[in-house]
């Protein structure tokens, strides 16, 4: 078995997971680890997403697929057998950003969507559910395995060392920011519209007997659910924010509640069913309009913000805990965004969001921006300071400018040997059982090896 690249290949498992087309396969049990099952459905969907993007690959490639697949489903027996839980709440939060994203990327086509598919959101995010949970299980369970690993200065040194003169790659240039985050208010007035709209359709379902799916369709600020009348699907209890639940799970079956605030804005919900903590309901959302002047403030404010950084009044470290913020991932990390493609606080200028780049640009290193103005991934509009904290030019990696990024790859170079040695290990002693097809991948021949010499 060579697990040298294991990493790489869960990783890229986990990874194409959403970007798959719902579709039929036939489902037979291919491979078994542990308690865990792993179907041939799972491996041609994979070496079908492969085709697609990549051309011609060779049958060999579902070895490969497969074995991925197994790396995954041992790091899930092993969560559950050391007892290791994700909670519902987590799995919904993580679908509900997978949908939004993939709703983006369609320009917020909920039609073209279903079209392509073929299933509701709701119905997709039933789809996608399981394999979510598994995925952030086995996130866990790696990052358990990783919580003692360090990098020290030599084992820098030394990883730094070992790679061949001509083998160092050259750096583009790169920077690294930090932010500080404002998040417009509604105002009052346009709160009190919002929960005015709310009551009259209130009246409307409750006197008039309204239509509940005709008034979502019609009225709902929920992108997601409007088009299916607000239908949410079932779901557990702690998929939903608490002013929610609070409301939602004290309904009779088919009771409609009176409108009542979460930070989304105003809702009305019936409860259509409910089988102990799983409730099926659909709402009307109505969303209070932020006005131009709510964003004016806000960019005013942000302005004085820097103001009191440029003065020496307040340093930017202190403004961030200050100011920004506390739902951006930055205020947990000194305000340094980080870069999604690497994992790490560095960004070739490509990297960065457009808005962010045209300003830094114009700045030198400790400088900071004048606020600007963007769309959050929830679709909010936020202003944001930004300070360039580093730029570098284009250059062969050295350990003097590039000390944090070699130190960062030679421990992520030092945690995938260590998994790799984990995985082989585990990977010899777990009950392993094959289907014949794939009995013959010279990458899985040591697969329950120590499970067949017991047997023997």
């Amino acid at each position: 078995m060579n697990l040298k690249n294991i990493g790489l290949i869960l990783a890229f498992t986990l990874a194409i997971t959403f970007g798959l087309k719902a579709q039929i396969l036939v489902d037979k049990v291919v491979a078994q680890v542990g308690s865990e099952y792993i179907l041939l459905s799972d491996v041609e969907k994979q070496f079908s997403y492969l085709q697609e993007s990549t051309g011609e690959i060779s049958d060999e490639e579902r070895c490969s697929i497969l074995e991925g697949l197994m790396a995954q489903k041992i790091m899930v027996d092993q969560a559950k057998l050391d007892s290791i839980a994700v909670m519902d709440s987590e799995v919904e939060q993580q679908l509900d950003y997978r949908i939004e994203s993939i709703l983006r990327q369609m320009n917020g086509d909920t039609e073209f969507f279903e079209e392509y598919y073929g299933q509701t959101i709701p119905e997709v995010k039933e789809w996608m559910r399981v394999n979510m949970k598994e995925m952030l299980l086995a996130e866990r369970m790696r990052g358990s395995l990783f919580e003692g690993i360090n990098i020290t200065p030599s084992e820098t040194k030394a990883f730094f060392n070992n790679i061949p003169s001509d083998s160092l790659p050259y750096f583009n240039a790169e920077v690294e920011v930090a932010e500080i985050v404002l998040v417009p208010q509604v105002n009052d007035e346009e709160k009190q519209k919002a929960s005015d709209a709310a009551i009259a359709v209130y009246k409307e379902l409750t006197e008039n007997d309204g239509s509940f799916e005709a008034l979502a369709k019609k009225y709902s600020g929920d992108p997601g659910s409007k088009r299916i009348g607000g239908d949410l699907g079932w779901q557990t209890r702690g998929t939903f924010v608490p002013e929610f639940e609070a409301v939602a799970y004290t309904l009779k079956k088919n009771e409609i509640s009176e409108p009542f605030e979460s930070p989304f804005g105003f809702h009305i919900v019936q409860l259509l069913d409910r089988r102990g903590n799983t409730v099926h309901t659909r709402h009307i959302l109505f969303k209070p309009t932020l006005t131009f002047d709510d964003i004016e403030k806000t960019r005013q404010r942000l302005t004085e913000i820097r103001e009191e950084i440029l003065s020496d009044s307040i340093s930017f470290q202190n403004a961030i805990k200050k100011y920004s913020s506390k739902e951006e991932e930055s205020y947990n990390n000194n305000g340094r965004l980080t870069n999604q493609v690497n994992g790490t606080t560095f960004f070739e200028t490509a990297d960065l969001p457009p808005e962010i780049y045209f300003e830094i640009e114009k700045i030198d290193v400790d400088g900071i921006t004048e606020p600007i103005e963007y769309t959050s991934p929830r679709g909010e509009t936020q202003f944001r300071i930004v300070k360039l904290l580093s730029r570098t030019r284009p250059h062969k990696a050295n350990l003097d400018q590039d000390y944090a990024k070699i130190q960062f790859y030679a421990k992520e170079n030092k945690k995938n040997e260590y998994f790799g040695r984990w995985v082989q290990e585990k990977a010899t002693k777990k009950y392993v059982k094959l289907d014949p097809r794939f009995a013959e991948c010279p990458n899985l021949e040591l697969w329950g090896k120590e499970n067949e010499k017991a047997e023997n």
